[in-house]
């Protein structure tokens, strides 16, 4: 019998949602909408675990400990970034997507990037909102997706 050296051969893929408290208003609906999507892909819950960070700036940071820490298959990174009177939204917006997009290329797991990045508040809640088109469920579906991807190269 050959040893397998597939961490996730005998047990059920886990799933990281990496959630943003900075517009938890907005975050706490992508969370919502990422779950639901998850358990209907047949994830359970036991499978997914949530950290909260204060701001998207720092998501990237700890989805690289997450991935260092080798028990997902895939991270969901969910915050809301608006658009203000200042060129701030710009650095946070940017260095997440480039932080995200680096760890993305040197890892072996998918980072979903679900950070909206918007220019007004009614925008993020539109694209939060449980009753309409809500992203945080499409990230949750691509992040289930790629696993598969990557599974099936």
């Amino acid at each position: 019998m050959t040893k397998t050296t597939d961490p996730f051969a005998r047990r059920k893929p886990r799933y990281a949602i990496v959630a943003s408290r900075f517009n938890q208003t907005i975050t706490d609906q992508l969370l919502l909408g990422a779950r639901r999507a998850l358990a209907e892909q047949g994830v359970e819950a036991e499978q997914i675990h949530c950290v909260w960070v204060p701001g998207a700036f720092e998501i990237p940071l700890v989805c690289k400990q997450l991935m260092a820490a080798g028990d997902y298959a895939a991270i969901i990174a969910l915050g809301a970034v608006i658009r203000g009177a200042t060129s701030h939204f710009d650095y946070v917006a940017g260095e997440c997507a480039r932080g995200l997009a680096q760890l993305n290329l040197r890892g072996d797991i998918p980072i979903i990037f679900g950070v909206l990045t918007t220019d007004t508040a009614a925008q993020a809640r539109h694209r939060a909102d449980p009753k309409a088109a809500n992203k945080g469920a499409d990230f949750a579906v691509a992040a289930v997706d790629m696993v598969g991807v990557l599974q099936d190269l």
